[in-house]
């Protein structure tokens, strides 16, 4: 796989990455969950390393690497913490790469320094009560009074939200009286007119932030427009397909993690007078996983290589995210059964993994919208080629 994807310089981050999650990470990532604690003093420590703007360019202040240096990252703080790992991926694909794709010379001078250098944290708002799967159902407003916009509703299941120095949400834009689509926007947090909700209490990724917003006669200057007021919708897909890759890294890191603990696992424990390992009842979960992990990180890396040269990956994204996720999830799941009694139990980390796998099924599109992403696509391949 590494000379499929990797060059020298992904090497050196990766290990480089995998020393910090597991001499730094790792030894606090219990005690995040527990304590449904966010993790203030890894970021920070991330941001000095420079991991908070791996794919933006030099010239905003970011690493200027690529996509798939910024999925080796995410997958390897993944393998020891979903919190910490979730927290760096929605602030780099869903707080950051929306200015980077959409912002003008402008907003991308104002913005994308801070959030690079992690000095500030970005957050998405996207999701509503009635706008989860059919996100085109948005029904939070923004209407244009002067040279302002004046925006009412509300975003759930909001990462970052608690500790994001800005926001980029989308809504239904009013001109003139006039519905124009949806639009896209940058809120800066500390506007007036946001009602922070207390963070939600999940199954999972614990010590990450998520909350409910509301807005209520919040005003944000014209200029913070994200792109064209009317195709924001189109904007935020975009978006979502560079996530998706990394919630495939996520996912694969994920099941990499609880893999390996159950192998460590399996090689220690003892039952009917030998290792458990050697039980092919056993050794056979273990095979099994390795394989699907390895297939996963080949349908993720290779999504991101052709991220990178700019090709349309919608597809590929929306397979690579379908297929790490429901391995994270029939990993962790044979992880905490190998582990048997003792993987229900808190201390060992098995029943960790497997609260984290669930949601990577559910955020940035569910499994059923993947499957129908990429039906689309093989549909509309047939209908351009009838011979296929």
């Amino acid at each position: 796989m590494n000379e499929l994807f990797l060059d020298d310089e992904h090497i050196l981050l990766r290990d480089m990455v995998r020393d910090f999650a597991t001499n730094e990470v790792s030894p606090v990532a219990e005690e995040l969950d527990r304590e449904a604690k966010f993790p203030h003093e890894i970021i920070q420590k991330m941001s000095e390393l420079g991991l908070m703007g791996i794919p933006i360019p030099e010239e905003y202040g970011g690493a200027g690497m690529d996509n798939v240096a910024y999925a080796i990252a995410v997958h390897e703080l993944a393998k020891v913490c979903g919190s910490t790992a979730i927290t760096v991926a929605a602030h780099t694909s869903l707080g950051t790469i929306p200015i980077l794709l959409a912002g003008n010379d402008e907003q991308k001078k104002q913005y994308l320094p801070p959030l690079a250098s992690g000095e500030m944290i970005g957050a998405f708002g996207l999701t509503e009560p009635n706008a989860g799967s059919d996100a085109g159902n948005t029904q939070t407003r923004a209407e244009l009074v002067g040279d302002e916009w004046v925006i009412n509703g509300g975003k759930i299941f909001t990462t970052n939200a608690g500790v994001a120095g800005v926001l980029n949400i989308t809504a239904r834009t009013i001109i003139d009286g006039e519905e124009q689509g949806i639009g896209a926007f940058i809120v800066e947090m500390d506007t007036p007119g946001i009602n922070i909700c207390p963070p939600e209490k999940k199954m999972g990724w614990k010590g990450s932030d998520t909350r409910q917003l509301f807005f209520e006669d919040l005003k944000i200057p014209k200029k913070n427009t994200l792109g064209d007021p009317r195709s924001g919708f189109k904007t935020f897909l975009k978006t979502l397909t560079g996530g998706r890759i990394s919630i495939g890294a996520l996912s694969t890191g994920t099941a990499e993690g609880a893999y390996e603990s159950a192998l460590t696992y399996a090689r220690e424990r003892e039952a009917f007078g030998k290792k458990i390992y050697l039980h092919q009842a056993v050794g056979f979960k273990l095979v099994d996983m390795a394989t699907e992990i390895e297939a996963a990180k080949l349908l993720v890396y290779q999504a991101a290589r052709l991220y990178d040269a700019g090709k349309d990956v919608m597809k590929e994204a929306a397979m690579a995210k379908l297929f790490a996720s429901e391995v994270a999830m029939r990993t962790t799941t044979e992880a905490l059964q190998i582990f048997g009694g003792y993987g229900y139990i808190k201390d060992y980390p098995a029943e960790r993994y497997f609260r984290d796998a669930k949601v990577l099924t559910i955020g940035e599109g569910t499994s059923e919208i993947q499957r129908m992403v990429i039906l689309r696509k093989l549909i509309r391949s047939i209908q351009q080629d009838p011979s296929i």
